[in-house]
This record gives C-alpha cells, structure tokens and sequence, in this order.
C-alpha cells in the first residue's frame, strides 16, 4: 500500500487526506495543535469545490436556499451599484470553517492516522521516500502547512513569500434575524459583506486599510461602519465583541514557486495563498486535494502524477492570486474620484451583462 505524510491539518490537508484514502493510499496526518479543528468564521464554497466534497463522500455542503432579497454591491449609504441578479453569477454556499472541517474529517478511516502536538523541524527526500524529523518516512509528503510553510521554507529558500496587501480583516457571526441578500458595500479604503450561512446565522467580513501589526477589535469596526446603511448596524451589534477575529491580509508573491519537488507536494495556502477578495483560497486547496488524488489514479510514475498536478494547479491558481489581487486594490481605494469611475463601471458592466443575458 502506497504511504503518504500531509502536513497540516486545516481545511486542504483534511481533504487530501480523505481524497487520498479513497484512492486506497494510507494516510498519516500531522497537525502542530493539540487537536484537530478550524477557528474562523464563514467560508464560501463554490460549485467546483462542492463537486470535489461530494465525490470524496462528504455531506451536508449543499446548495444554499433562494435568497428572499437583492444581493450584490452597494454604497455605505445602501444605494446599489450592481445586482448579483444581474450579473447572472452563481453564489456559493456559505458554511462555517469548523462546520466543513468537521463534515470532511467525519469520512477519517482507518487508512488515515492523526498525530497532533506534532510540529515538523526537518524533511530530507531521496529517490524511494521522504523522512521527516527522523521518525516518520513515507512515499509522498503533502505539504498543507499554510501561509507560511515551514516546508516551503525549506524547499525554496530564496523565494520572497507572503507579502502584506496593505489593509487587514474583521470577521464575525451574528446570530440576527434579517432578511436580507448580503453582498458587500464598499466605501472609501474600507468594505463590508455578509452573508447567510446554512445554519441560518449571519457571516461577515470587513476590510480597512492601516499597517501591518496596527490591530483592531469590535470596537474599531463599529467606530469604522457603525453607521454604513442596514442591516449593517444590527449584524455588527449582534456579533458577540470577543468573537470577532482581526488579521492582516498577506498573500503569496509571484512567480509561485512550483508545486513539486521530488516527492513533495505543496498544496492550498502553502503553494498559493491568495487574499480572500474571490472566496476562493480554501475552495482551491479543495480542488488542490481533488486534482492531486485524480493524476494520483492514472496509469504511469509518481513522478509523472507529480508533474501532471503541478502543471494543472500552478497555471490556475496563480491567476486567482492576481485577480484577487486586483479586486483587492480596487475595493481598497481611497481616492474620491477614483472611487466614482470604479463605482460607475462597476454599475454599467452589470447593466451590460443583463442586457445581454436578457438577449
């Protein structure tokens, strides 16, 4: 039976490790924590990655209910810029990170092995398997160890790594009843969206600008958009403050390293950390997993599989690294000017996708 180490235990690591499992490999997970589980708030999973969550056996991730009210962009002062309606997009489901850990680890069998408390110092790699820290030696190491992966690190030394993006994010769960759409509001340098989970709870996220290290609590996000248009002021009043969570954003430089070296494999936020502008980052480790285990199966070397991932994860997630990127610089702008011509084009692209929907 072909052996595999993943390191890491988040949302990508937890998937892989069902993926490869099901492809009949036997698994030992390592996370640094003393137990298994995500902190966090919401996290949007698109189609693609429901998908790769459904042939791995997961349940309970499905499509979200029709929404009552209008979703898209809007103004801090409520007046619409463009309608998600309009613009024909499909929306994710929106499910707490601890929810989806919790539905994924529940397909864990007796080919997959948890080692928690455990954090990796030392990987070295030859032609029939790779060893980490002396003790634990398998055929394939998957490397799910986030933004700053220590094995990343060890792997490409010189590259740059994660870069600050300028402005930092609030999240937090309100447990409100409103009957709204969500979508985000932009304003000047900062943005709110929300959103509906599955469990019915409200998910919300901002942004500011400000240096890197500067903090922030509820208060400060009250102060910042207390009195944006409703239902705003009543979802950040229903957020318990000790439950909102701070964190500025980084995401990984380009030229992304390659995905592979030898028989190690980065994957999610290790080999493409991207800022959350797209709610894509966990949705691509997912598809990461998917991708990984499916060139796994076909017939030819390990090493054939290897570069076959490489050259279908790299291309397609470094373009998500840009777009977000963009999307991130556009929402964050302070200039009033400029804001006025991204809010107009923003409004007619929309009106120009409906016409043509409509035609």
């Amino acid at each position: 039976m072909s052996t595999a180490i993943v390191v890491g235990a988040g949302i990508g690591g937890v998937t892989a490790a069902v993926a490869l499992q099901r492809r009949g490999w036997q698994v030992t997970v390592l996370e640094r924590a003393p137990e298994l589980g995500e902190v966090g708030a919401g996290i949007s999973v698109w189609p693609s990655a429901v998908a790769v969550l459904e042939e791995l056996g997961v349940k309970g991730v499905e499509k979200a209910a029709a929404l009552s009210k209008p979703a898209g962009m809007r103004k801090p002062t409520g007046r619409w810029v463009v309608e998600a309606a309009d613009l024909g997009v499909e929306l994710p489901v929106m499910i707490h990170r601890a929810q989806l850990h919790d539905l994924i680890t529940d397909q864990f069998g007796p080919g997959i092995t948890v080692r928690t408390g455990y954090t990796v110092t030392k990987l070295t790699q030859d032609e029939t398997g790779v060893t980490i820290n002396d003790d634990l030696r398998a055929e394939l190491v998957v490397a799910a160890d986030g933004i700053r992966s220590v094995i990343r690190r060890a792997l490409y030394p010189e590259y740059e790594g994660p870069k600050y993006s300028g402005y930092t994010a609030y999240r937090g769960i309100a447990d409100v009843p409103i009957d709204d759409g969500g979508g985000e509001t932009w304003g000047r340098g900062q943005r709110l969206g929300f959103a509906r989970l599955i469990d019915g709870r409200i998910y919300w996220y901002a942004t500011a600008n400000q240096p890197a290290g500067q903090g922030g609590d509820h208060a400060t996000v009250c102060k910042g958009f207390g009195d944006w248009h409703d239902p705003i002021p009543a979802i950040l009043a229903g957020t318990p403050p000790e439950a909102v969570l701070q964190n500025d954003i980084y995401d990984l430089a380009v030229p992304l390293v390659p995905f592979v070296q030898g028989r190690v494999v980065l994957l999610g936020d290790a080999a493409h950390a991207m800022t959350p502008n797209l709610g894509r980052g966990a949705c691509s480790a997912i598809e990461d997993a998917g991708a990984l285990a499916r060139h796994l199966a076909e017939p030819g070397s390990l090493g054939t599989a290897l570069a076959a991932y490489d050259r279908d994860r790299r291309p397609a997630t470094t373009k998500l690294v840009k777009r977000s990127r963009g999307v991130g610089r556009a929402g964050q702008v302070e200039n009033r000017v400029v804001i006025a011509i991204r809010d107009g084009l923003f409004a007619f692209g929309g009106k120009l996708v409906s016409l043509r929907r409509r035609k």
